[in-house]
C-alpha cells in the first residue's frame, strides 16, 4: 500500500519542481547603498556592482550628482529617461494606474 502513495508523490514532487521556473521572479530592486554601483549599459541590461575606494577619485572625476525628485524610467522603446519635473501628484504618481 505504501508503495502506491509513493508514485503520486513522486510525481508531484517533479511536477512541482518543474513548474516552478514558469512563476516569474521580481525585477532586481536597486537598492541605493553607498559602496555599490548601479549600471545601465549598452544593450539595455541593468547591472549591480561591489566598489572599492582604491579608485574613487577616478570615478568621482568625471561624476555628476543626481537632483533629488529625479524619476529614472524605461520607455516603450527600452531607452532608461529622467525627469526632474513633477511627478507625483499629493503622493501618488501622476503617470500610472493608481
Amino acid at each position: 500500500m505504501t508503495r502506491f502513495l509513493i508514485k503520486p508523490l513522486i510525481a508531484a514532487g517533479m511536477l512541482a519542481a518543474l513548474s516552478s521556473p514558469a512563476f516569474a521572479e521580481e525585477p532586481a530592486v536597486w537598492d541605493l547603498k553607498p559602496d555599490m554601483g548601479y549600471a545601465y549599459d549598452k544593450d539595455g541590461k541593468t547591472h549591480v556592482y561591489k566598489m572599492g575606494t582604491s579608485n574613487a577619485g577616478v570615478l568621482l572625476k568625471g561624476a555628476k550628482k543626481v537632483p533629488k525628485g529625479t524619476l529614472f524610467f524605461i520607455g516603450h522603446n527600452g531607452q532608461l529617461y529622467m525627469r526632474t519635473g513633477p511627478y507625483l501628484d499629493d503622493g501618488k504618481f501622476m503617470f500610472g494606474a493608481n
